[in-house]
């Protein structure tokens, strides 16, 4: 895929993973995009590793939203208890 058929991609995902999750996440634009890539990255190496995707096969769009989320709750727990001290 092309680079920028990636960041639209990421930021479809993004935005998806941000309306699903309850809760207000404070990303701009740009960190919408890069949290749908990463997700999608995230979803394709759980995907190899567990023997779901082959290698060089991209991750499908729910395991991308799913990858994000995970990277999302994730953001909030660091987030959250940084906050706290």
């Amino acid at each position: 895929m092309s680079i920028i058929g990636t960041i639209v991609v990421g930021f479809i995902v993004g935005l998806l993973a941000r309306a699903l999750k309850p809760g207000d996440d404070k990303l701009g634009l740009v960190m919408t995009t890069l949290l749908g890539i990463a997700g999608a990255f995230l979803a394709r190496y759980a995907g190899m590793a567990l023997g779901w995707y082959r290698e060089g096969e991209p991750a499908g769009w729910i395991a991308s939203i799913v990858g994000a989320i995970v990277l999302l709750v994730i953001y909030g727990l660091v987030r959250g208890s940084s906050r706290r001290t």
